[in-house]
């Protein structure tokens, strides 16, 4: 063996219970799981003894989207255990483009993932930057794997521009051609961000013209739906009938019951997916382990003031008239961009600018820098939207912890962080998602059991990807592994303190490579793009 992890717990993945054993890994693959015996023999042997062995995490949810081509270290992930991140969430992302719509789609998720001007963008389709992420810094790889959801935000971008109204039949032609190629290119399905334009302006069939074709080349549906707040139900049955009628697989983005209207509910949403489910409907879900969401300040705002682009929502921002009718829009009667809910900004915090003259305001809520100024929060708000160019990300507290444990305990849950790397003071879910999950919700509160919370984030997310030799801890499976001690396992990341690495998790390997060693990140790029498996 090249190498053989003794006395180690083995959490295989599957929900069962864990066992002792020996692992033997050989040319990047598990080869050898023995039970009982002599000790494995190997070229570097590593006592394990203390140290549960698991499939690698995968990240169901994750905006790393350019921090894999910007950063070969990545320890936000790498250091929690994640091998696997599955990206181009939300409907919007970076391929495919064409000039035009990658100067737009850079912009509009700035808050996300910066501007991009470190970055040489030179890929337009879906099989170029997967091929980018393979050759990263230099050829060697990237610091973890990657799969690739096709950002339908994105297409209509592409295919319609900016304008809230239907596709027409030469437009819809065009998506679904996109589509087809993306998924042929090894996308692994399509996801939609329903709350943000352009992607929000398509209807339900349009919608599931594209799912169709997602289903035909073996992809699922990810969709951030409408709305997780007012009529958050509403929105959630919307996209199980949607996907059934184009029968294709669903995937539920950050499945939270979030505002006041849906305090208490998670049960409701439940009751209706277990429906659905039982009615042979194919549907998983992600959530991060935290209340609080994250986003942008410009996503609050009203689809109609959304229309056209960035420039043209500056235009309405500062046009007095129209910037009165988007404050009474979001303040008095619910902007789609807030789920439909009147805004609250004592639930806003500032977490991130583009503009470092504006870092004052990184940290307290919308609310307090008013009170500050002595001004109304929109006269704040509307503020920092012109002076950031619409570049400021936001900590919407907003969550309900009964809600969160609820839904992570379903069977068809996985873990995903959602997590925005960018930001003077990003969600602490970034540096945090998976070992929270371990050590808050199994050791300490028992939400879960470890069995359980493993297969939660391995072995299901990878049977949702389709992959035939990831999530499992199993003879032939690439070793894709991280050891961590059930003992101590944490988040480091805090709200005060986002960036801290967790603890407890002293290795992790990828294609039986180590990208954490004795709790340091090596110099080792062992992650490639992880192509979807052809039907």
């Amino acid at each position: 063996m090249d190498l053989a992890i003794r006395n180690v717990r083995v959490v295989d993945g599957t929900g069962q219970a864990s066992y002792q054993a020996d692992v033997g890994v050989e040319g990047g693959r598990i080869a050898v799981i023995r039970k009982d015996g002599p000790p494995l023999g190997g070229r570097r042997t590593l006592n394990a003894q203390g140290l549960a062995l698991a499939p690698g995490f995968i990240d169901m949810h994750a905006h790393s989207d350019l921090a894999l081509l910007r950063d070969p270290d990545h320890s936000a992930k790498a250091a929690q255990g994640v091998t696997l991140e599955v990206i181009g969430q939300d409907g919007l992302s970076y391929a495919p483009v064409d000039d035009r719509t990658l100067a737009e789609v850079r912009r509009t998720i700035t808050g996300w993932n910066g501007n991009g001007d470190d970055i040489d963008f030179n890929w337009r389709s879906v099989g170029e930057y997967l091929d980018r992420l393979d050759h990263g810094f230099g050829g060697e790889g990237i610091a973890v794997n990657a799969a690739y959801l096709i950002p339908q935000g994105t297409l209509r971008m592409l295919a319609v521009g900016w304008e809230d109204r239907a596709a027409t039949p030469e437009e819809l032609d065009r998506m679904r051609e996109l589509v087809a190629t993306g998924m042929r290119e090894g996308a692994v399905g399509m996801s939609s961000g329903l709350t943000y334009t352009p992607g929000m302006y398509a209807k339900d069939a349009e919608l599931a013209e594209l799912c169709r074709v997602v289903a035909g080349h073996g992809g699922y549906y990810c969709p951030h739906h409408r709305s997780y707040g007012a009529g958050a139900l509403t929105a959630y049955e919307e996209m199980v009938a949607l996907t059934r009628e184009a029968g294709c697989p669903l995937h539920l983005a950050h499945a939270t019951m979030n505002f006041g209207v849906n305090e208490g509910k998670a049960p409701d949403l439940l009751a209706l997916l277990d429906k659905a489910l039982a009615e042979g409907a194919d549907i998983t879900l992600d959530t991060y382990p935290y209340t609080p969401g994250c986003t942008t300040l410009v996503a609050m705002l009203p689809s109609w003031a959304g229309e056209g682009g960035p420039e043209a929502i500056l235009a309405r921002l500062r046009d007095d008239g129209t910037a009165e009718r988007i404050r009474h829009r979001m303040e008095v009667v619910g902007a789609d961009g807030c789920h439909g809910v009147p805004i609250e900004w004592d639930t806003i915090e500032i977490s991130g600018v583009t503009d470092p003259a504006l870092a004052p305001y990184v940290g307290s809520t919308v609310q307090a820098s008013a009170d500050r100024h002595g001004e109304a929060p929109w006269v704040t708000a509307r503020r920092l939207l012109i002076a950031d160019s619409l570049g400021s990300t936001i900590l919407q507290h907003v969550g309900h912890e009964e809600n969160v444990r609820a839904i992570m305990r379903h069977p068809v849950h996985t873990g995903g962080s959602d997590g925005i790397l960018r930001g003077d003071k990003p969600h602490p879910r970034a540096y945090g998602t998976f070992p929270h999950y371990l050590g808050q919700y199994v050791r300490e509160l028992g939400v879960l059991s470890l069995e359980e919370c493993v297969a939660h984030l391995t072995g299901r997310p990878a049977a949702r990807l389709r992959l035939p030799d990831r999530g499992l801890v199993r003879e032939g499976y690439r070793a894709d592994l991280v050891l961590f001690d059930p003992a101590t396992v944490a988040a480091g990341s805090t709200f005060d303190a986002p960036r801290t690495l967790p603890t407890g998790i002293p290795h992790v390997l990828i294609d039986g490579r180590f990208v954490i060693e004795d709790g340091r990140r090596t110099d080792v790029l062992a992650g490639r793009a992880v192509r979807g498996t052809p039907v």
